[in-house]
């Protein structure tokens, strides 16, 4: 478990997506060595909010703070929060015709270590990370995600995940469109990627990736909003009753 040092921390949090506030304030605070699930219907706000987070172009954030390490990420680029030690896996991973995946990892690796950086365990690195999640060889050489399957995609967001060695990792409903095969396979490298050094902030609408990779900490995002946070059975409830019983949860605690 966490020795209880914080290593990314977001307060207040208020996001604008085409000038629509879509995240209203919200605070959460990662310490080393945790796992956060962030579940809602959809709508809700999820995705908006580990975009903006990860500093995407098109999702404002117009008020709050966020923090890696004790640094302000707030005013960097992607690319600089990347360097930084952030991580985003997308909820659909864009295909980059031209570029293989080799390539493609190498290019980033050397960003992050720097241009005078020693490259020379870059392809044992490569062939393990693949290995683990049973990638096949053959897609080192061809062009990052084009015609690649869903599950596909997610396996090679979690070996980029895994070559660049993140200090926050930013999960955007990496569960979806997996089959249980891939399920278990991709769970598999975000346990062997965690340690206590590290964190993950899971985005997902459902129990079951978190049945694989268990969450410390799980928090209920709706209109953009955290309205109820707890341990692990908190998805089993959610899994079992929906989102139903937190709304009605809420305009009892309204009434009162």
């Amino acid at each position: 478990m966490s020795d209880k040092k914080p290593l990314f921390v977001f307060k207040d949090v208020h996001v604008e997506v085409e000038g629509k506030e879509v995240v209203k304030g919200v605070s959460l605070t990662i310490n080393k060595g945790e796992i956060h699930a962030v579940m809602g219907p959809n709508g809700s706000g999820k995705s908006s909010l580990s975009n903006a987070l990860m500093g995407h172009p098109d999702y404002t954030i117009t008020k709050g703070e966020v923090s890696l390490n004790g640094k302000n990420v707030k005013e960097m680029s992607a690319d600089e929060r990347s360097r930084a030690g952030m991580f985003l896996a997308f909820q659909y991973p864009t295909a980059i015709p031209g570029v293989s995946v080799a390539n493609f990892l190498r290019t980033a690796l050397k960003a992050h270590r720097g241009k005078d950086a020693d490259m020379s365990d870059f392809r044992k690195l490569l062939k393990a990370e693949m290995k683990n999640l049973s990638i096949d060889p053959s897609f080192a050489t061809r062009y990052l995600n084009d015609g690649f399957s869903g599950g596909e995609k997610k396996r090679v967001e979690i070996l980029q995940m895994s070559i660049l060695n993140p200090k926050i990792a930013l999960l955007d409903e990496t569960d979806s469109g997996l089959d249980i095969d891939a399920l278990k396979t991709v769970s598999e490298g975000i346990n062997r990627f965690h340690n206590e050094e590290n964190g993950i902030l899971l985005v997902t609408h459902y129990q079951r990736l978190l049945n694989y990779v268990k969450p410390d900490f799980v928090h209920v995002l709706m209109d953009g909003r955290f309205v109820k946070s707890g341990g692990p059975e908190l998805a089993l409830k959610l899994e079992e009753s929906g989102y139903d019983w937190v709304e009605n949860e809420i305009r009892q605690k309204a009434k009162v």
